[in-house]
């Protein structure tokens, strides 16, 4: 990709690169099993339902959260990539089986997980399609929502051992 059309796609990211006190096999546990996801999905005191969890490329990624107040986000989505131990992709702009959808929030997210000693190199990279979608997921507290929930993975009375 030339410089300026990368400078161009990253303009549309939002990233997160975080060094977890956790093994790798231990965080891949806690991404990959529904019941560990619910866990620490989004901020608490929010809760998580895993409506669908297929861990294949095309399969269903379906969360929905539901808020103290009554409040709701509800999140279809699909699996692009499953790289084990290192790398899952998923996007908000299509359903299992790879069925097109237009989402109330358009992106796809790449998480990538690396040794680093003991810990663990924990990376979100959040793509939009757009500069204006970038900032509204900004604008909504992507940074302190994905870091709250990468705190709550990283061990908040979840058991990664």
């Amino acid at each position: 990709m030339p410089n300026e059309s990368r400078a161009s796609a990253e303009a549309q990211d939002l990233v997160i690169s975080r060094l977890v006190r956790a093994p790798r096999a231990a965080l891949w546990r806690a991404w990959t099993e529904p019941e560990l996801l619910k866990e620490w999905w989004c901020p608490k005191p929010w809760t998580t339902e895993v409506r669908a969890f297929e861990l294949r490329p095309g399969g269903a990624f379906h969360t929905f959260m539901r808020g103290p107040d009554g409040g709701t986000s509800d999140n279809p989505g699909c699996f692009l990539e499953i790289v084990p131990l290192s790398r899952i992709v998923f996007t908000s702009q299509l359903l299992g089986g790879w069925r097109p959808h237009t989402p109330w929030l358009s992106f796809t997210a790449v998480i990538t997980l690396d040794d680093e000693g003991e810990d663990t190199r924990y990376v979100a990279t959040v793509m939009h399609p757009d500069e204006a979608t970038r900032a509204r997921h900004e604008q909504l507290g992507f940074h302190d929502g994905w870091n709250t929930c990468i705190d709550q993975l990283a061990g908040e009375g979840l058991e990664l051992g």
